[in-house]
């Protein structure tokens, strides 16, 4: 039955490093030294967990160089199966393509794999009944040496952490903040609109979609927020600055989930944190595996644990003291060329 039919499948790290082979011999400048954390969890309201993570960090300096790391979050729609089965092979979908992808410009690399997963979702929709209007929203961040290019469909986030601020990095694309923009509605007023979750763009939905592109030099002490808006609708932006800059990235994390869950967990919820500690030139006899190199992709759902040792820095690892501390910024200098559109900057 069509119904029955498989179309989920693991992500195939063999004919992914068969074509990184062929990249060739390119070694990158400099290399963004990360800390990572991420944990997902269904809420408790929701029957099973729609939001999907997936990071994958290569150690193959040609495709460093080319293509770097890609961490991504994506939140379900659909209903039942369909919204999980959305976000899997959406965020399965444009990695395979990204790093498949014969061109080293990140934005078209990407522009690229959002199409592609785009057309795929609408080609299992048509095949399968029961996967008839899914649909799901995608947020996802290429960390290629110096910079961060982040590729923005729907209503996920990335905030940026700098110099004891936060800012928004990514625009939503729903109905809300489209009346902000044009003035018709405080954000005061989006914040309490019953119409707040409306989307007017996500992969799934229409033919053709287009990701907005956002580009952000990296500085240390740099904190990167990515997030289904399970989490930024469930507290203010001022409880989540206080949470998102506490203790290490795992702690973070876990902390900015429990929170959204404490204030009713209406939605799943989803965070990915990356924290720029260094940002040093590139070292061909680098330990790889110490130094957050990893080869393969981790992939979360709820009731799954945040922490894996390949990706987390010393201070993280078991036996750490779990404490919450409050680092202040590296960085002094408020965010700057946080909104930087891509026009230009990737067309190198």
């Amino acid at each position: 039955m069509a119904g029955e039919r498989e179309i989920t499948a693991p992500l195939d790290l063999a004919a992914l490093r068969a074509g990184w082979a062929a990249k060739g011999e390119e070694r990158p400048r400099l290399h963004a030294r990360l800390g990572v954390g991420a944990r997902t969890d269904m809420g408790r309201v929701r029957e099973n967990n729609e939001d999907k993570i997936d990071i994958l960090e290569p150690d193959e300096p040609s495709v460093l160089a080319t293509k770097g790391r890609f961490y991504a979050v994506a939140d379900g729609m659909g209903g039942a199966q369909a919204g999980q089965i959305a976000s899997e092979l959406a965020l399965k979908t444009v990695f395979r393509s990204y790093y498949a992808s014969r061109t080293s410009d990140v934005g078209e690399a990407l522009k690229e794999a959002v199409a592609e997963a785009n057309r795929y979702l609408l080609d299992v929709a048509r095949m399968i009944p029961d996967r008839s209007g899914m649909g799901t929203t995608f947020t996802g961040a290429v960390v290629r040496e110096e910079e961060m290019i982040i590729a923005q469909v729907g209503d996920s986030r990335c905030y940026l952490l700098r110099g004891g601020r936060m800012e928004q990095v990514t625009e939503d694309h729903s109905w809300v903040q489209e009346q902000v923009s044009r003035g018709a509605m405080t954000l005061e007023e989006a914040e309490m609109s019953p119409f707040r979750n409306v989307i007017t763009r996500s992969l799934g939905a229409a033919p053709e979609v287009e990701p907005e592109l956002f580009a952000v030099k990296l500085e240390p002490g740099d904190r990167y927020v990515l997030c289904s808006d399970g989490l930024s609708g469930m507290m203010t932006d001022s409880e989540l600055f206080e949470l998102a800059r506490e203790g290490s990235a795992s702690v973070a994390a876990w902390n900015l989930v429990d929170r959204a869950v404490e204030n009713g967990g209406k939605d799943n919820v989803t965070v990915v944190v990356l924290d720029v500690q260094a940002v040093e030139p590139w070292r061909d006899e680098r330990n790889s595996r110490a130094e957050g190199g990893a080869q393969r992709p981790v992939e979360m759902q709820a009731g799954q644990a945040e922490r894996d040792d390949a990706f987390l820095s010393d201070q993280e690892r078991p036996g750490a003291s779990p404490e919450l501390s409050v680092s202040p910024p590296v960085a002094p200098a408020a965010p700057r060329g946080v909104r930087s559109f891509m026009k230009g900057l990737l067309g190198k």
